[in-house]
C-alpha cells in the first residue's frame, strides 16, 4: 500500500502529488496489478485533504488506464509502469551516493539539481542517437498563375 505524503509548500496541486506518488509506486514495483489503492477515506484521514481531491486524483489515474474503480470494492491497479524495482542494485548505489552527498554538506536542492543535470545530459545524449522525427507538413492547395499547369 502507498502512503501519500502531501507537501503543501511545494506549489504542486495536491491531486497531482497523489497521482505522481502513485506513479512512483508503480514504477518502483511497490504497487502491482491487482493491488488495491487506499480508500479516499483512508487518504483523507492520513493526509487531511479534501475527499474530492483524492477522487480527482484517482479519476486521473483511471483516465490514464493505470487503475480501475470497482463499485463497492475500491480502486485497483490495472498496470504497472517502468522497470525500476525498489530492490534494484542501482537503487542501492543511488542510496550510497545520496548518503555521501549529504555527508559532504549538500542540501536536498543541491542534490536534486545535480541529479537533474546528470539525467538531462544522459537522456539527451541517448535521444540524439535516435533518428530525428520526420516532419509531417500538411499539403496545401496553392493557386497557380493562369496558364501555368504546375
Amino acid at each position: 500500500m502507498v502512503d501519500y505524503r502531501i507537501d503543501r509548500r511545494s506549489g504542486v496541486a495536491t491531486y497531482v502529488q497523489i497521482v505522481q506518488q502513485t506513479k512512483q509506486a508503480l514504477r518502483l514495483g511497490e504497487l502491482v496489478p491487482g493491488d488495491k489503492l487506499p480508500t479516499a477515506r483512508e487518504v483523507v484521514e492520513a493526509t487531511a485533504v479534501n475527499p474530492n481531491t483524492v477522487l480527482k486524483a484517482y479519476r486521473e489515474l483511471e483516465r490514464e488506464g493505470l487503475v480501475e474503480a470497482r463499485r463497492g470494492l475500491g480502486t485497483f491497479v490495472r498496470r504497472s509502469l517502468g522497470a525500476a524495482p525498489a530492490d534494484s542494485p542501482l537503487r542501492a548505489e543511488l542510496e550510497d551516493w545520496a548518503a555521501r552527498a549529504r555527508e559532504s554538506g549538500l542540501e536536498r536542492e543541491d542534490v536534486a539539481a545535480l541529479f537533474t543535470d546528470v539525467l538531462a545530459k544522459h537522456f539527451q545524449a541517448h535521444q540524439t542517437h535516435q533518428a530525428p522525427p520526420t516532419p509531417q507538413t500538411p499539403r496545401t492547395h496553392q493557386a497557380h498563375p493562369q496558364g501555368d499547369p504546375s
